[in-house]
C-alpha cells in the first residue's frame, strides 16, 4: 500500500530550498508514495517543473481572506463573520511593521497567521516542513502525521532566528534534516538535546538534467562578448548573498584594467539598494542584474567564472550546479564553503570582502592554466546526488 506524504513550503519562487524540493520531488518513486504539496503562495518560477504526480492542495478560503491587504482583508473577514480573525489580522500587521528582523518577524507572526488555517483532515505517514520556520510550524500545529520532519537548509546561527521560539517545535519533530555536515554540527551545538534526531541529506542535483537544460537556447542576447571575461552569480538579491561586496569587487577589477562582464541571476528585496550601489560605483555597463531565469543553465554553461560572494550558506545548490558544468569557481569563506570546494583543487576560497574577491577572480583571469586545472579536476568528480532520495525513504 502506498504511503501518503505531505510536503510544506511557502512557495516555489526563486531560491535554493525551493529548487531543492523540486529536484527531490522529481526523484520520488510514485509507485510507492502519494505526494501532496501545500504552499501559501501557489506561484513561482519552479511551478512548471513540478512532477505531474504531485497533488497541489488548495488554499483555505480563510487564509485567502487573511492574506489580502489589511483594509481589504478586514472588510472581507467582516462580511464572512470571521470576527476573531480580524483581531489577529491587525496584530499580524503590527508585528510585521515593528519586528525589524525578517526571520523573527516570520516566527512571531505565525500564531496570528495560523488562525486562518484549519487542521488538515487527511492523515499522513509523514509531513515534511521543507524550509525553516513557517513550513515546520504548520506541520506541527496543523497536520496529523505518523512522522513529522523538519528541513534546515542553512547555517542556523546566521539566519537571525529566535532559538527559544523554535525549540518547542524542534522537540515535537521526529527527525531534523540538514543539507551538510557543517549545518548539522552548527544545529547540534545550538540544540544539543535534539542531536539524536539529526540527519544529513544533500540537496539533490542531476547532471543529466542540468546538462540537457544547459544546451537549450538562452532567453535573451546576453553572453557573450568575446573580449570580456564573463562572470556569473546565481542567488536571491538579499544581504546573505553579499552582492554589495561583488559590486565593489567589480569596480576594483575594472580599475585594474580587466575586461569583465558580471551577471547576476536572481530576484529579491534588495534590487533597489543594489541598483543604487551599481550606479554609485559607475559599473552599470559591467554589472547586470538579469532577474529570474527559469533555466539559468545556458548562462552558466557560457560563463568563464562562477562566483559565490555569500556571507553564509547551507549547502549552495548553485555551486553544485557550477561544478557539474565544470566552471572555475570563486567562493567567499563562509562556514560551509569547505563542504563543497577544496581550495586550489576545484576552486578558490577567498576572504569575505571585496579585496578577497578581487584577488581570487584576478588570479583566475591571469592564470588560464589554473582555470583549466579546476575544470579537469571537476570532470573527474562524481557530482550527481540523485541517490540521496534513498536517505529520505529510510527515514520515512
Amino acid at each position: 500500500m502506498k504511503k501518503n506524504l505531505l510536503f510544506v513550503i511557502p512557495s516555489l519562487s526563486a531560491g535554493g530550498g525551493e529548487k531543492s524540493l523540486v529536484n527531490l520531488l522529481s526523484q520520488i518513486n510514485y509507485d510507492l508514495y502519494n505526494v501532496d504539496l501545500f504552499m501559501l503562495n501557489q506561484e513561482g518560477i519552479f511551478m512548471e517543473f513540478l512532477p505531474k504526480q504531485v497533488n497541489v492542495l488548495s488554499l483555505p478560503e480563510t487564509y485567502k481572506l487573511f492574506s489580502l491587504p489589511l483594509l481589504n482583508s478586514t472588510w472581507k473577514l467582516l462580511q464572512n463573520r470571521k470576527l476573531s480573525l480580524i483581531y489577529h489580522r491587525i496584530i499580524f500587521t503590527i508585528k510585521n511593521k515593528y519586528i525589524p528582523e525578517v526571520s523573527k518577524r516570520e516566527q512571531h507572526t505565525w500564531k496570528q497567521l495560523s488562525r486562518s488555517i484549519d487542521k488538515f483532515e487527511k492523515k499522513y505517514d509523514a509531513a515534511i516542513g521543507f524550509l525553516e520556520k513557517t513550513s515546520t510550524y504548520l506541520c506541527i500545529d496543523k497536520v496529523d502525521a505518523r512522522q513529522k520532519i523538519g528541513w534546515v537548509h542553512i547555517d542556523y546561527d546566521k539566519l537571525g532566528m529566535d532559538p527559544e521560539f523554535d525549540f518547542p517545535y524542534f522537540k515535537k519533530l521526529s527527525r531534523i534534516v540538514t543539507v551538510s555536515e557543517e549545518c548539522a554540527n552548527i544545529f547540534m551545538k545550538r540544540f544539543p538535546s535534539q542531536s539524536k534526531k539529526v540527519d544529513v541529506i544533500y540537496n539533490i542535483v542531476s547532471p543529466t538534467i542540468i546538462n540537457k537544460m544547459a544546451n537549450q537556447k538562452q532567453e535573451d542576447g546576453y553572453f557573450k562578448n568575446s573580449d570580456d571575461i564573463t562572470i556569473l552569480t546565481i542567488g536571491r538579491l538579499h544581504d546573505q548573498k553579499g552582492l554589495d561586496i561583488a559590486i565593489k569587487a567589480c569596480k576594483g577589477l575594472l580599475e585594474k584594467g580587466h575586461k569583465i562582464k558580471w551577471y547576476v541571476i536572481g530576484e529579491g528585496d534588495e534590487r533597489e539598494k543594489l541598483s543604487n550601489l551599481i550606479e554609485e560605483n559607475k559599473v552599470g555597463e559591467h554589472f547586470k542584474l538579469l532577474g529570474l531565469k527559469s533555466n539559468p543553465y545556458p548562462y552558466l554553461k557560457h560563463a568563464d567564472i562562477y562566483v559565490q560572494s555569500s556571507r553564509f550558506e547551507g549547502k549552495s545548490i548553485a555551486i553544485d550546479e557550477a561544478k557539474i558544468l565544470n566552471k572555475p569557481i570563486v567562493v567567499t569563506d563562509f562556514s560551509t564553503a569547505k563542504d563543497q570546494i577544496e581550495n586550489n583543487v576545484n576552486g578558490l576560497i577567498i576572504d569575505m570582502d571585496s579585496d578577497g574577491l578581487i584577488r581570487g577572480i584576478e588570479k583566475l583571469i591571469m592564470n588560464p592554466a589554473l582555470r583549466n586545472t579546476f575544470i579537469q579536476n571537476l570532470k573527474k568528480e562524481k557530482l550527481g546526488t540523485e541517490d540521496e532520495i534513498n536517505k529520505l525513504y529510510k527515514i520515512i
